[in-house]
């Protein structure tokens, strides 16, 4: 629909967003399941939230990392699973401002990241381990699934639903304009009305008509919701959020139509803090798999898990300024362009720009000789440019390439090496 693109404009055009995990499983460090995987009960957690207090948390400097990598928009978990809640809510003392750092750490993060241009978003978890009427044993998940003392015990989950949609009402009046919700997650038979999600998604938008949501009210990591059926719900959402993957042909609905997406993904193997998890993703990948995000019409949303300080892990920082270098040279092939109607090259990936009439050649791979601008017409090239520096780049045309008269053929010069070892991106920009 057009009202629809005209909604999900900017988040198609920026393309690449931070994603924050934090609260109380920092200190633990062993990822933000802990509660669920060791079976934690609230008593158990509770010495957690006793020594909360971030003393190096300074979102500004997160911000500016973020910024720095090239990310327009980021998402921060103002409560996860286990229901602590890392803003000021009327509704509940399980709060950050309760604990030793006293702060509204969700506020100082909006106004932090909107000071550098970058969007807000925010997760709010459909789960709650601490909530008393949220159902314990025998659910999928929780920590207490399996522990006897609360067999048969009786939960008013309509209560917690009225929790539930008050809190997220005051995320949409506290804190000014926010450009998405991200909510985690359906499963089993708690997905849509279970959640009341017609109602919740109509009091949203009476408040926030612009917002984004993904499609997490009904769906999770492993499915797609509505938003595929070619006749979405009212609480579909604006975007399928695929976990952990970049789907291998994009995403489309049942009529063919490209469904809006986006990849979330972690730098190592948690989404939560993890002293141990030392399996990060080299910078150099995952500018690589941005750029398949968006040349199948996706967006990517990369991941950090601040420690208990409040500090991001110096991993992750080096990551974010590599990948930063990367987007200065080449963000034009990244931002306002996506899948570019030609078969993937064997050296890269080819992304467009509809808007500007632009094809973009990501090589990551050099090849012998000459690069063939595979699916183009030589009499459709204005003009040909090395992205990173605006050097002209010239059709060769010679005995080499002359059995292939119909292919247009680029040379980054004598080296056998790529000019960025990276992704070397070839500009083309199309007449007409």
């Amino acid at each position: 629909m057009v009202e629809d693109a005209k909604k999900t404009a900017w988040f198609t055009h920026d393309r690449f967003g931070l994603f924050i995990h934090w609260g109380l499983y920092s200190i633990p460090a062993r990822g933000e399941w802990i509660r669920s995987f060791e079976c934690i009960s609230n008593e158990d957690y509770q010495k957690y939230f006793d020594e909360f207090n971030p003393s190096d948390y300074n979102p500004s400097l997160w911000a500016k990392a973020a910024k720095n990598a090239g990310m327009k928009y980021a998402v921060m978990t103002a409560k996860h699973h286990d229901g602590f809640c890392l803003f000021d809510s009327a509704l509940t003392d399980y709060k950050s401002t309760n604990t030793p750092c006293k702060r509204d750490l969700i506020r100082e993060y909006i106004e932090a990241f909107r000071a550098e241009g970058i969007r807000v978003g925010l997760y709010y978890s459909l789960i709650d381990w601490h909530h008393p009427d949220y159902p314990h044993y025998g659910d999928r998940q929780h920590p207490m699934r399996n522990n006897e003392k609360y067999k048969g015990a009786a939960h008013n989950f309509d209560n917690y639903l009225k929790y539930m949609h008050g809190q997220i009402e005051e995320l949409c009046t506290k804190y000014g304009k926010i450009d998405i919700f991200w909510f985690d997650f359906s499963y089993g038979d708690m997905r849509g009305e279970k959640w009341k999600a017609t109602e919740l998604v109509r009091m949203i938008r009476g408040h926030l008509p612009d917002v984004l949501m993904d499609n997490r009210l009904e769906a999770s990591g492993e499915g797609f919701g509505s938003l595929a059926s070619g006749s979405p719900s009212e609480y579909s959402g604006d975007f399928v959020s695929p976990e952990q993957i970049i789907p291998p042909s994009g995403i489309l609905d049942v009529n063919n139509k490209p469904v809006v997406w986006e990849s979330c993904i972690t730098m190592n193997n948690h989404w939560g803090f993890a002293q141990t998890d030392k399996n990060y993703k080299p910078a150099d990948m995952i500018v690589k798999k941005l750029v398949e995000c968006v040349s199948k019409g996706g967006n990517m949303l990369l991941n950090i898990g601040p420690d208990a300080k409040g500090r991001i892990p110096p991993e992750s920082l080096d990551i974010l300024a590599a990948i930063g270098r990367w987007m200065t040279l080449n963000g034009k092939s990244v931002y306002g362009c996506g899948f570019a109607g030609i078969d993937k090259p064997e050296y890269g990936r080819v992304t467009k720009n509809i808007e500007a009439n632009t094809l973009y050649y990501h090589v990551t791979e050099n090849q012998i000789g000459y690069i063939p601008l595979m699916g183009l017409q030589k009499s459709r090239i204005k003009k040909v440019r090395l992205l990173s520096s605006g050097s002209e780049m010239q059709i060769i045309e010679n005995w080499v390439t002359s059995n292939y008269e119909s292919i247009p053929f680029v040379s980054f010069g004598d080296s056998p090496l790529l000019p960025d070892p990276v992704n070397t991106v070839v500009e083309v920009e199309l007449l007409g």
